[in-house]
């Protein structure tokens, strides 16, 4: 168990040179340059900050060398597709989809929206275009609300380097009944993934989106280091999935934030299935009376991965629900770590919060970190949390293989029925099965 004391050492391509340089290709409009700016500074002094230790003890990051990584050029992105590239994705082929969007290596290599969407003025596409043609939509949203560069130095460290990323913009009452599709590809060896993905809900606005993260090797080290913002206006309704499926010699950090406002729901899917070392800072705030949010996490982690969420259901107003719901499954010396936190403002009456981790452990060499905390304020509420972890039980194996099963089989029906109830909780059908695909294929039972 390592607490960090002291930060990596800022050098090149991340150093002060180079942001400049950077800044200078990017040709965007000055409050995007701006924000990138208040950034650096930020990123600047929070690497000498230490971070937070309730966060961060648990999570060795001493083999960390920023200095490996790069951000490549634009003009470098393989192909114009996820097949051109060579991603091997769990979603990309198997369903239709109304829009698409696609990077690699920071770049955007396709963009895709149905004519009858784009004529409602649904706006889906890659940030560096948008935040120049679309800059009054985007400005008031992007780092404004749900993540801020101060957070601490990996959002700084976003904030001044991104390098693109998706844009759903939905106006007010208008239905998306297909799902969107977004990827997000690592392909040059020491490659540097900064995407962003911004999704903007107005007024009475529905939409599904679900993304992927995706190597398009299974031996080239990469980086990312994101953000997320879903920011849903008053009667909206929103599902997004993201899919962490990173060879494992990637990188990963990330800071996701949810903010939904009056009678709005959401609902929210993560999966961690690839990347080194992986760590989640997710939020969601109801600011509004009568909105919802529904969390669900499934992890599978084997060999020596480290995956990592820190979340947070903030209730700012009264009659709000939040339910969160995370299954960790780890093998070999593989190690899941999740602290969890419920707050609860004076103000939030009648908040219904619950939170709840499990653990299956299928080795003796493994580790899951389970902690829920709650803090709050306000004194007519329900709030709940709990969280387990223990060994594949024997006996179940035992008792399947005398039925014919061979061990292998047994052990993936007791992994299917342990993710079981959070996959009753996804209606996305082809978000289910891509999950129970993942965990055969994390089982070796399918290639």
């Amino acid at each position: 168990m390592s607490v960090i004391s002291s930060p990596p050492r800022t050098v090149s391509p991340f150093n002060a040179e180079a942001f400049e340089q950077f800044l200078s290709t990017r040709q965007e409009p000055a409050w995007v340059s701006d924000l990138r700016s208040r950034s650096f500074e930020a990123y600047r002094e929070l690497l000498v900050t230490e971070l937070d230790p309730e966060e961060w003890k648990r999570i060795d990051t001493r083999a960390f060398r920023p200095e490996k990584f790069a951000i490549r050029d634009g003009s470098t992105a393989q192909g114009g597709s996820s097949e051109a590239a060579g991603f091997a994705t769990l979603l990309a082929d198997r369903a239709e989809f109304a829009g698409v969007v696609s990077h690699v290596d920071g770049a955007c290599t396709r963009s895709t929206l149905s004519e009858s969407l784009a004529t409602k003025g649904v706006l889906f596409g890659n940030l560096s275009d948008l935040v120049r043609t679309h800059g009054d939509v985007l400005k008031p949203h992007l780092m404004t609300k749900a993540i801020k560069p101060e957070a601490d130095r990996f959002a700084a460290w976003h904030g001044a380097f991104w390098t693109g990323g998706t844009v759903l913009y939905v106006p007010r009452n208008v239905e998306i009944t297909e799902p969107l599709y977004s990827l997000i590809g690592l392909a040059a060896e020491g490659a540097a993934d900064f995407s962003h993905t911004l999704i903007i809900l107005e007024e009475g606005a529905s939409a599904t989106l679900l993304e992927e993260t995706s190597s398009a090797s299974a031996t080239t080290a990469g980086l990312h280091v994101g953000a997320v913002e879903l920011l849903l206006a008053p009667r909206s309704n929103l599902r997004y999935v993201q899919l962490q499926n990173w060879n494992e010699k990637t990188w990963h950090f990330g800071h996701q934030g949810g903010r939904v406002e009056r009678d709005a729901s959401l609902q929210w899917t993560v999966a961690g299935l690839g990347a080194k070392l992986a760590h989640i800072h997710q939020e969601v705030y109801l600011d509004g009376k009568g909105a919802s949010a529904q969390v669900n996490g499934v992890t599978f982690a084997t060999d020596k991965q480290l995956i990592s969420y820190y979340t947070q259901q903030t209730h700012n107003a009264p009659n709000t629900t939040s339910d969160l719901l995370y299954k960790d499954v780890v093998r070999d010396k593989a190690r899941c770590v999740w602290r969890g936190m419920i707050k609860v403002a004076k103000d939030a009456q009648k908040t219904d919060g619950y939170q709840r981790n499990d653990g299956l452990l299928m080795s003796d060499t493994c580790r899951v970190d389970a902690i829920p905390g709650l803090e709050i304020e306000a004194d007519d509420v329900r709030c709940t949390h709990g969280a387990t972890a223990g060994q594949v039980d024997e006996e179940q194996l035992f008792y399947g293989m005398c039925r014919g099963l061979t061990r292998s089989e047994a052990m993936h029906m007791i992994v299917t029925g342990f993710f079981q109830r959070v996959y009753d909780r996804i209606p996305v059908e082809i978000v289910r099965e891509t999950l129970g695909q993942a965990v055969e294929r994390k089982l070796g039972i399918r290639e």
